[in-house]
Formats: structure tokens, C-alpha cells, sequence
């Protein structure tokens, strides 16, 4: 179904968001990123890039090419913050990352990416992704929003937008489990369930090296 104009969704809010990750891995994860410093954010650059100059607002992004090219980055991104977090937790038990600003930096580098790819992974996910939402015929929604279920506080022909995901893969990343936006489908609660374990494990991790360090 064709887009509105007042509907139409700018991509700037998630390419912000991959701007946000590509800076946390240069500066706070450098160390326990694989390869040289900027191959791993060089490429993902590259994939904004080249989805950006495809669509560079959502009223291209019915392309299926287009919207794989989106979600190839989300997972490049999710990739890298994987392996990042395996790295940290090898030299946590190896006494690798015996500074503490340095444990702290990479931790929060962890942290941080997991909000921003979650953010995105269901931005691009639910409803069938953001052209298909913002349409006159969505998809069957992967997430319940509040509005959803009491749409008296919504505008009319509310539609969630970026800010909304980024808020829900705040509060899963930071409460551990779904709060106010609840999953409906099994690839959103495999999400938000595995968007909680690497927030536990990286939290955990912290906390158990400042455990030692006082004892």
C-alpha cells in the first residue's frame, strides 16, 4: 500500500543510531574488536552508505533489496557486538582487563550497541518494517505497544515510529526482560529474550570485577 506524505518517515532517526554505534566502536571497544580498528565500522559504514543513497526516506523502502541491505547491516552490527562481548568475557576469566577504566569503556561500548542494534532490529522487524507500517495496511504487529492496546491516548492512525523502539530496547536492555511494550510473535520474544541475556551478561560481568577489586 502507497505511504502518505504526512506518514512518510524520514531515515535519519536509525542511521543516527548506526552513526552512535560505528563512534562506540572506535573509541570505547577498539581493543576487543577483531581485525584493525576500522575494517568492522569502515564496512558498516559502507552498508549506511549505499542504503542510504537506495532510500534515502522510507518511500523506497518496499524494495526487498533495499530492505535486506537494512537488515545484512543490523546483523553485521549484532555480528561484531557478539563478538565483542566473547572477547570481553575471555579476558575477564584470562585477567586480560586488569584496568578498570578500560573494563568499564569496553562494557558500556557492549552495552550501548545492544540498545541501538535491538532499536533497530525492531524497527526494521516489526509490522513488516517501516514501509509496510506506516502504510493503510500493516502487518500483524510483532510488538503491543501501549497505545496499541488503549489507542484513546494515541493520535489518530498512530503508527510507532524509531523513537518508540529505541525506548522499548532501552527499558528491555535496562529491566532485563519486556516492560510496557510487550512481544507478540517468537522472533520478537527471541529478541527481547536475547537482547536481555547480553545486557545481564554484560552487567553481571561488571559487577563481578568490581566485586574483586573491593575484595
Amino acid at each position: 500500500m502507497p505511504v502518505s506524505r504526512e506518514r512518510q518517515e524520514p531515515r535519519w532517526h536509525a542511521a543516527s543510531a548506526v552513526v552512535a554505534v560505528l563512534v562506540i566502536q572506535v573509541l570505547l571497544t577498539p581493543r576487543l574488536v577483531p581485525g584493525p580498528t576500522l575494517l568492522l565500522p569502515g564496512l558498516e559504514a559502507l552498508l549506511l552508505i549505499g542504503l542510504l543513497v537506495a532510500s534515502p526516506t522510507l518511500r523506497a523502502n518496499n524494495d526487498r533489496r533495499v530492505r535486506l541491505l537494512a537488515l545484512v547491516l543490523v546483523g553485521v552490527i549484532a555480528a561484531v557486538n557478539a563478538v565483542t562481548l566473547v572477547e570481553l568475557v575471555r579476558r575477564l576469566l584470562e585477567g586480560g582487563l586488569a584496568d578498570g577504566r578500560t573494563l568499564l569503556a569496553a562494557a558500556a561500548g557492549v552495552w550501548l550497541t545492544n540498545v541501538m542494534v535491538f532499536a533497530l532490529a525492531y524497527w526494521e522487524l516489526d509490522r513488516g518494517g517501516p514501509h509496510a507500517r506506516l502504510g493503510d495496511d500493516p502487518a500483524r504487529p510483532d510488538l503491543l505497544f501501549p497505545q496499541d492496546a488503549d489507542p484513546v491516548h494515541a493520535p489518530p492512525d498512530w503508527r510507532p515510529g524509531f523513537a518508540d523502539y529505541l525506548f522499548t530496547s532501552l527499558t528491555a536492555a535496562t529491566a532485563f526482560s519486556p516492560t510496557d511494550t510487550m512481544p507478540l510473535t517468537a522472533r520478537a520474544k527471541l529478541l527481547v529474550g536475547l537482547q536481555s541475556l547480553v545486557s545481564l551478561l554484560t552487567v553481571g560481568l561488571v559487577a563481578a570485577r568490581a566485586v574483586n577489586v573491593l575484595t
